[in-house]
């Protein structure tokens, strides 16, 4: 008997079986680039301080499934994810940790600035919010210049509160800019409950004041992130202007390297760590006959294989020039 179309998750009607297992390889690729990041921290080779993403796969890799390299996406101090699902070179990434002149930036911007901007990707920002009011820009940028790109604009829960975000949705609904807000609510800004914080029950209810669609979605669940995205990219595109997904997911590791993570009890990161977003997904990718086991444990082998590829490339690779500190400080004026 063939399967009602209705009960087969959106991501298994509207995606082809190879668009999902590059998925499942770039959730896989997130997940082992942060471990072997943590790892290479830990034995000294990367310093400074790190925010991971781990247990948040799902929400990066389904939000980026149907963008182009001319779409545009900003990020934030949490943004390994986003920068590899849309589509980064995990060994530059690790050039760049480890400050390295092959890294994206040359080695002067570190975990938290990775940029990329031939993917599109305009990069991450060590600021609460600070790319809110980036994504308008390019947003407006893409509208003024007739073009139908879209921007992605990546923020935590922490950053709802602050005065950019209302600016920034406030103008993009009265220009009906083609950006979609999506906050992947982790519980905590730093060690502070979202709803400690928050004053309403969902931050996606934050919309109406902005006369856009708002929507709560399970961020473990990538058939739901990329079922959200896809009316939201839709929407954009049409000329009819912004929305707001709130991608409810969580975060494995502390806020950062520094964290000695008191506010959380262990029952609750445990029972977290029991809806892995990358066991779910393979679950569901093998159920619905899309992969078997042996295929799935193929993929994961080579995400391993390119992350310790990567390390190797960024160990191997030279160090910028003492006299060379203040260049791609500033931009270069054009010949």
């Amino acid at each position: 008997m063939v399967e009602n179309q209705k009960n087969i998750p959106f991501a298994f009607r509207h995606f082809t079986p190879e668009a999902l297992r590059r998925a499942l390889r770039k959730m896989h690729l997130i997940r082992l680039f942060e471990e072997g990041a943590e790892e290479s921290y830990m034995r000294g080779l990367i310093h400074g301080t790190m925010h991971l993403s781990i247990g948040q796969e799902a929400s990066a890799v389904a939000s980026c499934m149907e963008l182009t390299d001319a779409d545009k996406i900003t990020s934030t101090h949490r943004g390994h994810g986003h920068c590899i699902a849309k589509g980064a070179d995990v060994g530059r990434m690790f050039a760049e940790f480890f400050g390295k002149e092959t890294g994206y930036c040359h080695g002067r911007g570190g975990s938290m600035h990775i940029a990329d901007v031939k993917t599109g990707n305009l990069g991450a920002n060590g600021i609460v919010g600070g790319g809110l009011p980036i994504a308008v820009g390019a947003a407006l940028t893409a509208r003024r210049l007739g073009r139908d790109d879209v921007t992605v604009c990546f923020f935590g829960d922490g950053a709802n509160n602050e005065g950019a975000f209302h600016e920034a949705l406030n103008m993009a609904a009265i220009w009906k800019l083609p950006v979609i807000f999506v906050c992947e609510n982790n519980r905590y800004g730093m060690s502070t409950p979202a709803t400690y914080a928050t004053a309403v029950k969902n931050i996606a209810d934050r919309a109406v004041a902005y006369a856009m669609p708002g929507i709560t979605v399970d961020g473990n669940d990538f058939s739901a992130v990329a079922e959200a995205m896809h009316t939201a990219v839709a929407r954009a595109r049409a000329g009819e202007g912004p929305s707001l997904i709130e991608s409810l997911t969580y975060r494995w590791r502390g806020h950062s390297k520094s964290d000695r993570n008191r506010y959380r009890s262990k029952d609750e990161i445990e029972d977290w760590m029991s809806r892995d977003p990358i066991m779910r997904f393979r679950t569901d990718l093998i159920a619905h006959g899309v992969l078997d086991a042996a295929g799935a444990e193929a993929i994961e082998a080579e995400a391993k294989a390119a992350v310790a590829a990567g390390i190797d490339f960024a160990r191997e690779s030279p160090s910028p020039a003492i006299t060379d500190v203040t260049k791609f400080v500033h931009a270069e004026a054009a010949a």
